[in-house]
């Protein structure tokens, strides 16, 4: 593997790589190739497979198409153009009719068809010989068989269209010709399942086309040696990586943070305190984006500013849950500049190449220092201009993460997760997938699936139990005939059963599970308090609908405000959640507020360290100043390594507020296992809110007169052996094992989605899942789709490596402050308590009041 920073090349080279029309090309637009993309067309020469490295604005995907327009633009007979003979010096002959000759791979159907539209100007203005087609799930059916008994030159397309080109028996015809993938975006892609879809994909398409080569493209990344790695077939032993050419010379983007004028929050996460000042950028600039973190936030924003919008400017909206033909109307708009202003989500933060967009705004705190580089480089696709940014801070903790984040991006500081191990359940889809085009011999394709970077370690034993498991279900479901979707023939070849499994994959291929809502339901209490079997009544008053997330975190007798009520939770019945009312004012598990992404370890390690560092805190805003002196006064300002505990009553309850700043997710774990080791020491704890820098636990046993008297030691109550039997009797108690579960069921095709027409009912896949997860658990403890959940729970939804990773650095390290009252830096998680999920005025409205009362006790 080698890097290239800098790929200079002489007036005679360029012409040597570039054939004349294409020069002419280039000239006409009064552009000239960039040193990437021309060191493209170099590796191509070459017969390397590459990775570009570059922001955006670079011209990454012309780059990355620039080598197959070339290729393409001459029969093989005529190779005589000064910029083309070179090309295939390797002895591989470019052919022009021999078939699909690239493929390209996104992850958004937008951009597919986008980057399609934008391959037509050069292909048209040149009078290149060149077909160019999509396929997406919005493809009509006619169009796709014509695709692969006549493929176009280059098809445009998604991972999960990719699996079912590859499942088809005419998989080998249509791939054999293939001499390129370019995959975009690929920082974004290997980081989930579906990247892990993606790399079988490609270790399948390295069996049938040998001579394939992979260009991937890709933001700039921590680390992009193993992001290489995915480019390449992976050999027992070695490390082989794609060459990486970095792009260079793009101005440094300039990021602002908003030093409001109106008094900044403590807590919260709209920023309504500064819609007037977001408002005035939205004015003062020709087209600006304004991100946020969640679907609900964009939503009240844009409604916002739609009642202050005296000006009539033309401000829209955009997220995933519109209708496609609203978000197309919108991206259309945007490109022809007819917008002054969108809010959106995540569903642009890969967005379509505008270039007039002079201004992003992001909305509360970035929670990654890449996610925000990203969004700043949607605005501006112009490499030798500078992005522009502002970032507005919802709270006075965010004021924090946005002020290291900024840092961070001077320094050109990354902090993208590493690459994954491959989940089995995608495995399981895959194997089905390869049965359902031509019959494979196990030994082969485990040799097959080694290739790929996530899956390069995968041990023989859980391979064969992977394909155990789509044959049979597994030892403890083999009775049940429904589940044996593979068998082997005579030759001990493995094939799809019959053609109603090939039929159902077919319907049901992909890694993406919807997020749930769950209804809630009012009904009379069933008496005897947690834990009770008493029979409930079915039935009962509607209340509304809940995220499916926040009820998996709660176990019966547990309370929470909903509807304007406090209710407990009784039980959770296939798609009910089923509550009575509940006298006690004490809600224990509040409803957790804020992004749904969590706070990259990168950007809390860099939040402590300022903490730590009082010169510093010389460049934050006046308010944030003296509330961090304010907690210097009245306790102590956590230093880099050490957990800070404090602890003191209010109200008649005895609370402990601990600040590990390790994100919501690690903290919600770590609420969960210390109220289990508090009651075991009991402290009678009620229950416990997290946001992502601190958790607080209340309850009525004095924790400050535990520690005092030697009947509680923190040192042993943050002891790492919590991830052991503690973690394993909550998950058992807990429903979000069954809801991760469910997940792999779903990806693996054990329970399928879709039938024939019709959408399996969310009732009966709960039904059929917690049916089976069930069995499992009884009778084969270790089966595959088993550790496939615990795996995802670990590493998505209890973040357990950073927990666990905490836990150790702090050992020694733990500062306790007894004190008489809540600390100013307590204030913003004592304010989480009892919150309802209410958004628009009220929300802002009722944290003011109390969080009034509070600062008035945090001030002494």
């Amino acid at each position: 593997m080698s890097t290239l920073d800098l790929f200079s090349v002489t007036p005679s080279e360029t012409a040597d790589l570039l054939p004349r029309r294409f020069r002419g090309w280039f000239a006409a637009r009064g552009w000239s190739p960039r040193e990437h993309q021309l060191a493209l067309l170099a590796k191509a020469r070459e017969d390397r497979s590459a990775l570009l490295i570059a922001p955006t604005g670079a011209g990454k995907t012309l780059a990355g198409f620039l080598p197959t327009l070339v290729e393409l633009s001459h029969p093989a007979a005529a190779q005589q153009d000064e910029g083309t003979k070179n090309l295939v010096s390797t002895g591989r002959s470019v052919k022009r009719s021999g078939g699909l000759h690239t493929l390209y791979i996104s992850p958004l159907k937008a951009l597919a068809v986008d980057i399609a539209r934008n391959l037509e100007a050069p292909i048209t203005e040149m009078e290149l010989p060149i077909k160019v087609e999509t396929r997406t799930g919005d493809t009509p059916v006619s169009r796709r068989q014509r695709q692969r008994r006549y493929p176009p030159d280059i098809l445009l397309t998604t991972p999960e269209q990719l699996a079912l080109l590859l499942s088809s028996d005419d998989a080998p015809f249509l791939f054999s010709s293939l001499k390129r993938i370019v995959l975009d975006e690929l920082h974004a892609l290997v980081t989930s399942k579906r990247g892990d879809l993606l790399s079988l994909g490609l270790a399948r398409l390295w069996r049938l086309a040998p001579q394939m080569r992979a260009i991937g493209l890709s933001a700039t990344v921590a680390e992009p040696e193993s992001l290489a790695r995915f480019l390449v077939p992976q050999r027992e032993g070695a490390a082989d990586a794609a060459d990486i050419v970095v792009a260079g010379g793009a101005a440094r983007p300039v990021v602002e943070m908003l030093d409001t004028r109106e008094r900044l929050p403590w807590a919260g996460h709209t920023a309504r305190h500064a819609l007037g000042e977001m408002y005035e950028l939205i004015k003062r600039n020709k087209t600006t984006l304004i991100f946020v973190n969640t679907r609900s936030q964009a939503e009240m924003l844009f409604q916002d500013f739609w009642r202050m919008n005296d000006d009539g400017l033309a401000i829209a909206l955009h997220h995933g849950s519109l209708d496609v033909a609203q978000r197309r109307k919108v991206e259309d708009a945007m490109a022809a500049g007819r917008l002054r202003g969108v809010v959106c989500t995540s569903s642009l933060d890969l967005g379509i190449d505008w270039g007039d967009i002079d201004l992003v705004i992001n909305v509360g705190a970035p929670k990654g220092a890449s996610r925000l580089m990203q969004r700043i480089g949607r605005a501006n696709h112009r490499l030798d201009e500078p992005s522009r940014a502002v970032l507005i801070p919802a709270n006075r903790f965010e004021v924090l993460e946005c002020s290291v984040a900024i840092d961070a991006i001077a320094e050109n500081a990354q902090d993208t997760p590493p690459l994954r191990t491959g989940a089995f359940d995608v495995l399981a889809q895959h194997v089905l997938g390869c049965a359902c085009g031509e019959p494979f011999l196990s030994g082969e394709l485990h040799a097959e699936v080694l290739t790929a970077a996530p899956y390069a370690s995968l041990t023989r034993t859980d391979f064969d139990d992977i394909v155990d498991f789509v044959a049979t279900g597994g030892y403890a479901l083999k009775t049940y005939e429904r589940f044996a979707r593979i068998k082997q023939d005579k030759q001990g070849r493995w094939r799809v059963a019959n053609p109603k499994v090939r039929q159902s994959y077919r319907l049901n291929v992909g890694t993406i599970v919807e997020e749930a809502m769950l209804k809630v339901r009012l009904v009379r209490s069933r008496g005897g308090g947690a834990g009770s079997t008493g029979m409930i009544g079915r039935g009962g008053r509607m209340l509304g609908e809940i995220e499916e997330y926040f009820i998996e975190g709660l176990v019966a007798g547990d309370t929470f405000v909903f509807g304007g009520e406090i209710v407990r939770y009784e039980a959770l019945v296939e798609d009910q959640v089923y509550v009575s009312r509940a006298n006690d004012r004490d809600a224990k598990v509040p409803s957790y507020m804020g992004g749904k992404f969590p706070l990259s370890t990168y950007l809390a390690e860099r939040v402590r360290k300022l903490l730590d560092d009082r010169r510093q805190w010389n460049a934050l805003p006046e308010q944030v100043r003296d509330w961090l002196s304010l907690q210097r006064h009245f306790s102590r300002v956590p230093a880099v390594r050490e957990l800070l505990i404090e602890t003191f009553p209010r109200g008649g309850k005895h609370y402990m507020v601990c600040y590990p700043f390790e994100g919501r997710l690690a903290h919600q774990t770590l609420g969960m296992l210390l109220t289990r080791r508090l009651e075991r020491a009991r402290a009678r704890p009620l229950g416990f809110v997290a946001n992502e820098y601190a958790l607080a636990i209340w309850g009525v046993g004095d924790i400050s007169h535990l520690v005092r008297h030697g009947k509680l030691d923190f040192e042993a109550l943050f002891a790492p052996d919590m991830l052991g039997d503690d973690l394993e009797a909550w998950l058992a108690e807990s429903a979000l094992m069954k809801r991760t579960f469910r997940n792999c069921a779903l990806i693996s095709g054990l329970i399928p989605r879709r039938f024939t027409g019709e959408e399996k009912s969310r009732r009966q896949v709960l039904f059929s899942t917690d049916l089976v997860y069930d069995v499992l658990r009884k009778h084969q403890a270790d089966h595959v789709l088993l550790r496939a959940a615990r795996a995802d729970a670990a590493a998505g939804l209890l973040d357990l490596r950073r927990l666990g990773d905490m836990l150790s650095r702090i050992q020694g390290r733990i500062a306790h402050r007894e004190l008489e009252h809540v600390s100013p830096l307590a204030v913003p998680v004592m304010l989480e308590i009892g919150r309802e999920s209410v958004y628009g005025e009220a929300s802002d409205e009722l944290l003011a009041e109390a969080a009034e009362e509070l600062v008035k006790e945090a001030m002494g």
